[in-house]
C-alpha cells in the first residue's frame, strides 16, 4: 500500500492539533490531520472547555442567581428543569466553533482524516481501516481523557466521568463530586448553581491550593454559601450503584454517603495507549505521557508533541501555544521559539478566578521581597453594577523596584481581567504602569489602579497591611 506523502502529519483534532495544522498551513506546508472521531475539536470544543464553560454561563442565566441578586427577581427553572433545557446553548456554542476551526483548516488546505492512528515506522502513520499517511514532521496532539478508578461502576447510568456528565439525561436531586481539583470544582459550583444538593469528596484538606491562598479561600467560601458540601480528608472505597434506588458511596472513614448520581473527576490520562509509539522509537511515561523539551520536541527528532499529552499545565490555551511554537520550529519559521514565559490560569467555578505569576507563597519559599496591593468590586462602581460583593484583584509587586510579580483575581470576568495584569508582566512593567494609565470609568480595569496606589502606599509605610491572622500592622518605610 503506497502512502500519502505530506510535510506534517497531526495525529488529533483537539485545540493543539486543529492550532498546529492551521500554523505549518499558514507556512504553505502540505498537512493532514487525523482525528479518530467524526468530528474535529476534542475535549476542548465538543466535551470540555467550551461546553463546561458554556454550562456554566447557563446555569447562571437560567437558576436566576444574578437576576435575584440585582433585582429580586426569581427566574428559577428548579425542579421542573431538565438537562435538554440548559444543554442547547452549549451545544449551539460548540457546533459553531466546530465550523469555525473546519472552515479554516479548509482555508489553509489542510486536509483531514478520520479514524485512529497508529505508528507503522517514525514517519508513517497507518489511520484505520487502510490508510497510510507519510510525514516528513509529526505533531501528536491526541490530548486526554478522564481517569476511571476501579472502585467506580461507570456501567451504571448514574456513574459518570467528566466527559459523560454533559450527555446526563436528568437533573440530579443529590450530586457527589469526587474529587476537588478545577474539574470537579467547576461542576460543583454549575450543579449547585442550578439547585442541585452537592457534596464534594476529596483526600485533601483545601481547595485549590496551587491559588494563592487568598483566592482559593474566597471561592469556597462562596461554594459554601451557594450549598456546596465539602466533605474533606475522605476518599472513596466503594460505590454500591443498584439498578435502583441511590448510589451509596463508602468513605475511607466508614462513612456512607447517599445520592443519586456521581461525577468522578480523578484525573486525566493521555491518550496514547493505542499509538503504537515503540514504532516511532517513543516511551511514554506516567499516565502515558509524552516527553519533550522547551521547544516540543520529543526524544525522536522530527517528532513533536503539544497538549494534554505532555502534561501540565494541560490548558486548552497552553496546548495551543505549544503547538504554534513547534511548527515555528518544524517548518524553521522564526515567528516563534519558546512558549510565553509567564502562563494564565482561568478556573471557571463561581465566582471564577484567574492567576499568572507568583503568589505570596511562592515568593516567602524563594526569600524574595514583595508588598501586596488588593482592591475589590464591592468599592468599583462596575462591581456594584454586576453586583459582585465579594470579588477581588490582588497584585503582588516586588518590593525593591515595584514591577509586578503576579496577579490574581476572583469574581466576575476575572479570566479577562486577568489579562491586562499578564500583559503588564510579559512587558517588564508593573506600578509605574498602572499609575500613569487611565482606565475607562466605570470598569473592573479600574481595580488596577487602586489595587497599585495601596500598594504603593503600603511599600512607603503610609497604609497599613494584615498578616495572615488579620490582624492589621504598619509597615515601615524602606530603608533607604
Amino acid at each position: 500500500m503506497q502512502a500519502q506523502a505530506f510535510d506534517l502529519v497531526v495525529i488529533g483534532g483537539g485545540p493543539a492539533g486543529i492550532c498546529g495544522a492551521n500554523t505549518a498551513g499558514i507556512f504553505g506546508r502540505r498537512v493532514a490531520l487525523v482525528e479518530k472521531l467524526r468530528e474535529v475539536g476534542g475535549a476542548g470544543i465538543n466535551t470540555g472547555t467550551i461546553p463546561s464553560k458554556t454550562l456554566r454561563e447557563t446555569a447562571l442565566a437560567l437558576s436566576g442567581m444574578r437576576s435575584r441578586k440585582l433585582f429580586g427577581v426569581d427566574l428559577s427553572l428548579r425542579r421542573e428543569a431538565t438537562v435538554a433545557d440548559f444543554m442547547r446553548h452549549q451545544a449551539n456554542v460548540a457546533a459553531h466553533e466546530r465550523r469555525h476551526r473546519e472552515e479554516q483548516m479548509r482555508s489553509y488546505k489542510v486536509e483531514t482524516f478520520h479514524g485512529a492512528a497508529t505508528f507503522v515506522d517514525a514517519n508513517t502513520v497507518r489511520v484505520a481501516p487502510d490508510t497510510l499517511l507519510r510525514g516528513e514532521k509529526i505533531l501528536i496532539a491526541t490530548g486526554s481523557s478522564p481517569m476511571r478508578p476501579s472502585e467506580f461502576p461507570f456501567e451504571h447510568s448514574r456513574v459518570h466521568d467528566s466527559d459523560e456528565i454533559l450527555e446526563i439525561g436528568a437533573l440530579p436531586k443529590r450530586l457527589a463530586v469526587v474529587g476537588a481539583g478545577v474539574i470537579g470544582a467547576e461542576y460543583a459550583c454549575t450543579f449547585a448553581a442550578l439547585g442541585v444538593e452537592v457534596h464534594l469528596i476529596d483526600g485533601r484538606d483545601s481547595l485549590l491550593a496551587f491559588l494563592d491562598r487568598e483566592i482559593s479561600e474566597n471561592i469556597q467560601r462562596a461554594m459554601t454559601a451557594a450549598g456546596v458540601h465539602f466533605i474533606w480528608k475522605e476518599k472513596v472505597t466503594r460505590c454500591d450503584a443498584p439498578r435502583t434506588g441511590d448510589v451509596t458511596l463508602t468513605l475511607t472513614s466508614g462513612a456512607a454517603l447517599a445520592v443519586s448520581d456521581v461525577l468522578v473527576a480523578a484525573g486525566r490520562q493521555s491518550n496514547t495507549a493505542d499509538l503504537n509509539l515503540a514504532a516511532a522509537g517513543l516511551t511514554p511515561g506516567k499516565r502515558g505521557l509524552i516527553k519533550v523539551d522547551a521547544q516540543c520536541r520529543t526524544e525522536v527528532p522530527h517528532i513533536f508533541a503539544a497538549g494534554d499529552v505532555i502534561g501540565a499545565p494541560a490548558l486548552a490555551a497552553t496546548g495551543m501555544e505549544q503547538a504554534r511554537m513547534a511548527m515555528c520550529i518544524a517548518c524553521e519559521v522564526d515567528y516563534k521559539d519558546v512558549v510565553a514565559p509567564i502562563l494564565p490560569t482561568g478556573i471557571y467555578t463561581i465566582p471564577e478566578a484567574s492567576m499568572a505569576g507568583e503568589t505570596e507563597d511562592s515568593l516567602k519559599a524563594k526569600g524574595v521581597a514583595y508588598v501586596v496591593g488588593r482592591a475589590r468590586y464591592m468599592d468599583n462602581p462596575r462591581g456594584q453594577i454586576v453586583g459582585d460583593e465579594s470579588g477581588l484583584l490582588k497584585l503582588i509587586f516586588a518590593r525593591d523596584d515595584m514591577r509586578l510579580l503576579g496577579v490574581h483575581v476572583v469574581g466576575e470576568q476575572a479570566t479577562e481581567l486577568l489579562h491586562i495584569g499578564l500583559v503588564a508582566m510579559m512587558s517588564g512593567s508593573g506600578a509605574e504602569l498602572f499609575n500613569r494609565t487611565c482606565f475607562n470609568y466605570p470598569t473592573l480595569g479600574d481595580l488596577y489602579k487602586y489595587a497599585t496606589y495601596e500598594a504603593i502606599l503600603k511599600r512607603d509605610g503610609v497604609v497599613a497591611d494584615e498578616d495572615e491572622s488579620g490582624v492589621h500592622r504598619v509597615i515601615p518605610p524602606p530603608v533607604g
